[in-house]
């Protein structure tokens, strides 16, 4: 594989573009611990070279890190071998997911589906025109491993990936970094929109379509499965987020009213 093409991994470590930086780099980092682009135990550059990588200063680093640390997602060791490590933990509980789902109004759901069926329809859509055979490695160990999820929280990591993944294999190293960052912001969602474990084959057979189109060079299917396979997700927590769905409803807040809406700009890091 040609090693100018942008790589999912790559796009963790491209500076973050945005005033309010600590954040920017807590959740960059976090959503890439989530989404299996980093490993458990793996040893994140030294604070200089990750500072520089991310376009932040060593103080604003250092200060995403203890914030990390708190979340449990890093390990720092002092002295000889020492570092910061990442954390893979077992994930939210369901509890902390709904009130996170709470926070977004079917509005914005809806908007977000758009948006990242576009951006996953055109990543789609180019790596069918784009990618070789062999440079499809990646998304097939990722669609293997989706087919072998025991349960939604390790299919929603899956899954996450392999939008990133698809993205990097379309060579658009700016739809990687959107891939990224529409991760960071519904990725610990996805459990819940997958449901229980019988829809699981579902949602891997849709992946697996999306390789087989992009593998033929077939653009227009491959864009249509790629939109096809977010829409599902997003519909099935739009269901949940009105109640309406199989499944626990959002919590309310002490005064019976659901927590507001979260301002946010879509597609911001």
């Amino acid at each position: 594989m040609n090693r100018d093409k942008p790589d999912a991994r790559r796009a963790v470590f491209t500076p973050v573009d945005t005033l309010a930086r600590v954040e920017a780099v807590v959740r960059r980092l976090g959503d890439a611990i989530d989404l299996g682009l980093l490993a458990d135990g793996e040893q994140l550059p030294g604070e200089t070279d990750l500072a520089a990588q991310l376009g932040v200063s060593t103080v604003t680093l250092r200060e995403a890190l203890m914030a990390l640390r708190q979340q449990g997602l890093v390990t720092t060791r002092r002295g000889r071998g020492g570092g910061s490590f990442v954390t893979v933990p077992d994930g939210p509980a369901e509890d902390r997911l709904l009130a996170r789902l709470s926070g977004w109004s079917t509005e914005e759901l809806r908007d977000f589906s758009d948006h990242w069926a576009a951006v996953s329809g055109a990543a789609a859509r180019l790596a069918a025109q784009r990618t070789e055979p062999e440079d499809l490695q990646q998304l097939q160990r990722s669609l293997g491993e989706l087919v072998d999820a025991e349960d939604s929280k390790a299919c929603s990591r899956i899954m996450g990936r392999f939008h990133v993944e698809l993205a990097a294999a379309a060579q658009s190293a700016r739809l990687t970094r959107e891939e990224v960052t529409l991760q960071t912001e519904v990725g610990a969602l996805l459990p819940l929109a997958l449901g229980e474990n019988e829809h699981l084959k579902d949602i891997a057979d849709r992946h697996r379509a999306v390789v087989t189109a992009v593998h033929d060079g077939a653009d227009d299917r491959a864009r249509a499965l790629a939109e096809q396979s977010v829409q599902a997700a997003m519909s099935r927590l739009i269901e949940i987020r009105l109640g309406s769905a199989d499944g626990p409803r959002p919590k309310e807040g002490p005064d019976g009213q659901q927590s507001p809406s979260r301002k946010r700009r879509i597609g911001a890091t």
